[in-house]
């Protein structure tokens, strides 16, 4: 079932390179005196620089929309889908997330001929954003119901800023979200952006789902991402690649040469 994965991005293991865009309108960071226009400006030079460096694939966030919201305005989708739109990389395939709204995401992707998305799909969760309970049934049939189905599903089993209510160990969660929910790809991430989740765990998720694919979402750097897919069947990597290693930070080209080079390297070994 992992065979979609090499279709897709032309590479087994790929790195999908997160494009975060700054803050949207409406939201508490927004630069009103830049506009539209300083977000375009900001995320289009970060997605030169990541193809520039060789990543197999793209994906835009609304990374600066502090504090989030678990339900999307309009006027951050009508934004965030003209940033996009702007920012669309050539020759490689791009995805798109929307911090957490799963249906603003579908929408989204599906208007910019994105092939992917990623979320929260199902899970109950206590998070800093409060209660958090995504409903995939409704999620699912909204992306029946706009035509989207061709838009591949990423589902996070592992929110960060957030803690599940269960007892479910999370390689359970992820075999669930497969079998009532549909997913196409499991993410096990850290419990913040840019940090990572103990190895074990990702261990644990493709020990039961051995021909599903398993990313690792958060935390991947030149320094662990060899490890990390021995294990993995790819990783979406963003903090690591910035200036200093800081999330909101300009994306540095040297960072990441040095990250795909060691990937290139682990793919050989």
């Amino acid at each position: 079932m992992t065979d979609w994965i090499k279709s897709l991005f032309n590479q087994s293991k790929p790195v999908i390179a997160m494009a975060h865009v700054p803050a949207l309108p409406g939201t508490p960071k927004y630069d009103e005196a830049g506009g539209i226009g300083l977000l375009i400006d900001t995320v289009k030079p970060d997605v030169e620089k990541l193809l520039a460096g060789g990543v197999d694939s793209i994906m835009f966030c609304n990374e600066d929309d502090r504090p989030y919201l678990l339900k999307a305005g309009i006027e951050q989708v009508a934004a965030m889908t003209r940033v996009v739109t702007e920012c669309i990389p050539d020759g490689i395939p791009f995805g798109v997330d929307f911090l957490w709204d799963p249906c603003a995401a579908l929408a989204i992707a599906h208007a910019t001929g994105a092939s992917f998305t990623r979320e929260v799909f199902t899970g109950l969760y206590e998070s800093d954003m409060g209660v958090w309970s995504p409903s995939p049934g409704e999620t699912m049939r909204f992306r029946r119901n706009i035509g989207a189905t061709d838009v591949r599903v990423f589902y996070n089993v592992v929110p960060e800023f957030a803690s599940s209510m269960g007892t479910r160990s999370i390689a359970q969660r992820a075999e669930s979200a497969i079998v009532s929910s549909l997913a196409d790809a499991i993410l096990v991430s850290g419990p913040m952006a840019g940090q990572e989740p103990p190895i074990q765990i990702l261990q644990e998720v493709k020990q039961l789902l051995p021909d599903f694919p398993v990313f690792l979402n958060t935390g991947a750097r030149v320094d662990n991402v060899a490890e990390f897919l021995q294990v993995a069947d790819g990783v979406i990597v963003g903090s690591s690649l910035k200036e200093d290693g800081y999330t909101w930070n300009k994306v540095d080209p040297d960072r990441v040469r040095a990250f795909m080079q060691r990937v290139n390297q682990a793919r050989k070994s």
